[in-house]
């Protein structure tokens, strides 16, 4: 096997410029290694993804171990010890309130699972009349129509936006860019939450089933943090007008910021938050939603 160039039937990202990938053979550690024994940095980790390390031998003897037992069964019939095991620890390192995990397959479907809960929240209610989601601009919560809608980047939004529901933005933590001359960052997080309790009151906080937002921003913005006291000034917003808190950790989250859970700096609960990335680190598609029990 090499990296000459052969007929593909994958459908790659890029589908027009002729360029040939290099041929991945192998993964240890840091790097990935191609046909022709080249080591490559994996610098991006997959875009946060493989955070474990490639090719860890815990981790593939643990799968076989796994597959050797049993792969599927269907959650409407079963359960497993190692599903039940996983999402009792999910839980015990978890924000107050947190004390249910849904598994999905990935980021994506973790947001959208999000979406959809929150909505399916107030129908049992008997609130139907609650049918917005407010995001934030240069949001990126996944690829699918859904999360696509409630997601702040133009640019992949445009060309699918007959397809997509309305949604609403507010702006989002950006100091570098945002920060007025004279400004703290306290009266900067002051000023955004501002600008979301200005946007409910536009579309009626009666009518507005969550907020959603990234703990850290990711894949739009690049590693953008919070001011101080905004998350705390979001949760009072969203707690007294009866609005559901989503939070993405899908990227940030796993022990990426230090703790398990990003909003455990931020001194907050969600009601509703993803994960998916770190929690597989690239060795199993798995993604999950953690739920309060409210």
């Amino acid at each position: 096997m090499s990296n000459t160039p052969r007929a593909t039937s994958i459908l790659h990202r890029q589908i027009a410029s002729g360029e040939t990938m290099p041929m991945a053979v192998a993964g240890r550690g840091i790097e990935i290694i191609d046909a022709d024994g080249k080591a490559y940095i994996d610098g991006s980790s997959g875009a946060a993804v493989s955070c474990l390390g490639h090719g860890h031998p815990r981790i593939g003897a643990a799968i076989k171990a796994q597959i050797d037992r049993i792969a599927f069964a269907h959650t409407s019939f079963f359960t497993s010890d190692v599903a039940e095991d996983l999402a009792n620890m999910l839980v015990a390192h978890a924000p107050a309130g947190l004390d249910h995990v849904y598994y999905v397959s990935g980021g994506s479907e973790a947001m959208e699972a999000a979406l959809k809960m929150a909505r399916q929240y107030f129908l049992e209610r008997g609130e139907s009349g609650r049918v917005n989601f407010v995001g934030r601009l240069q949001s990126y919560h996944g690829n699918t129509l859904g999360v696509l809608a409630v997601g702040g980047n133009l640019f992949r939004r445009a060309q699918f936006a007959p397809m997509l529901f309305a949604s609403h933005h507010v702006a989002p933590p950006y100091a570098y860019r945002d920060l007025r001359s004279g400004e703290t960052l306290e009266q900067y997080g002051a000023r955004l939450a501002a600008e979301l309790e200005a946007k409910l009151a536009e579309l009626g906080p009666e009518t507005v089933i969550a907020f959603v937002a990234e703990t850290v921003g990711g894949a739009t913005q690049g590693c953008t943090t919070a001011p101080p006291g905004y998350f705390r000034r979001v949760r009072e917003i969203c707690d007294r007008h009866g609005i559901l808190l989503i939070l993405d950790e899908v990227m940030c989250g796993m022990g990426r910021t230090g703790t398990l859970h990003a909003c455990e700096q931020e001194g907050i609960a969600p009601d509703l938050m993803a994960i998916a990335k770190g929690l597989g680190a690239g060795y199993e598609p798995i993604g999950a939603v953690l739920v309060a029990r409210k």
